[in-house]
């Protein structure tokens, strides 16, 4: 090659890699190109509602949901006031929300072959909650729980309601009238559960309420005179078909 030839070479080469430049930001533009994004696993299925259901997604974006929304891990569900949504879970767990609340996906991993991947970790940072856990919670108790800022629950194949009351109880009150006191609340209708945070822990069983301050306070029993039961209306807490409600007990034991 000729010295003539090898000084031609530099332009033509940028000439070329301009073009190709170009022709990138074009096929960009027009969707040629496309940078595949990683999907959050489906969780599970919106099944009832009544009011507004917002899902915050793991990236930041928000969005409406409705009934057969699918749910991922890493959502964080809001209900609106006056809101109820049911949400049926892979491994048939249930949740039922009520107004004001907010719940956080944080984990959850199901495949019925391989028990020992099982997960469930939720957040619920605010409002009230009725919660059956579902063949995770059958064969795999210790992978399943429940957090909040005061207490952590822990489940042992169970039927349970939470509350945490901040200032505002979404209206709820208490066999006196009066609010209930801030803290979590809890009841249990099948199965037991446990309240654990740095203080200490309480183990429940059917029929028995429980309650921590905050968590810095250790859990303690409430009389069942005085225990707040987190309660559901039956067009939500009963399947469309009329039958029993989430914890496949009578309807006195699903009148959530």
């Amino acid at each position: 090659m000729n010295n003539q030839a090898t000084k031609k070479l530099p332009s033509a080469v940028f000439k070329m890699e301009a073009g190709v430049m170009r022709a990138v930001v074009v096929a960009v533009a027009a969707g040629v190109f496309c940078i595949p994004v990683a999907q959050a696993a489906t969780a599970g299925q919106i099944t009832h509602l009544s009011g507004t259901l917002s899902a915050k997604k793991a990236d930041g974006s928000s969005k409406l949901l409705a009934v057969k929304s699918d749910v991922a891990e890493g959502d964080t569900l809001s209900t609106e006031a006056d809101t109820y949504a049911r949400v049926k879970f892979n491994d048939g767990g249930e949740v039922v929300l009520r107004p004001g609340t907010q719940l956080k996906i944080e984990s959850y991993a199901y495949n019925a072959a391989k028990p020992e991947s099982d997960s469930v970790v939720m957040s619920m940072f605010k409002g009230g909650l009725r919660a059956v856990t579902g063949l995770i919670g059958k064969r795999n108790k210790e992978k399943v729980t429940f957090a909040t800022e005061t207490a952590t629950i822990g489940i042992r194949g169970t039927h349970f309601g939470a509350l945490l009351c901040q200032n505002d109880c979404g209206g709820v009150q208490t066999t006196t009238g009066v609010p209930p006191a801030n803290g979590l609340h809890v009841d249990v209708t099948t199965g037991a559960i446990s309240m654990t945070n740095k203080a200490g822990t309480l183990d429940l069983n059917p029929g028995q309420f429980g309650f921590a301050a905050n968590a810095n306070t250790a859990p303690v029993p409430v009389p069942p005179q005085q225990g707040v039961q987190v309660t559901m209306p039956s067009s939500i807490s009963k399947d469309k078909a009329g039958g029993r409600g989430i914890g496949k007990g009578d309807d006195a034991e699903c009148k959530m």
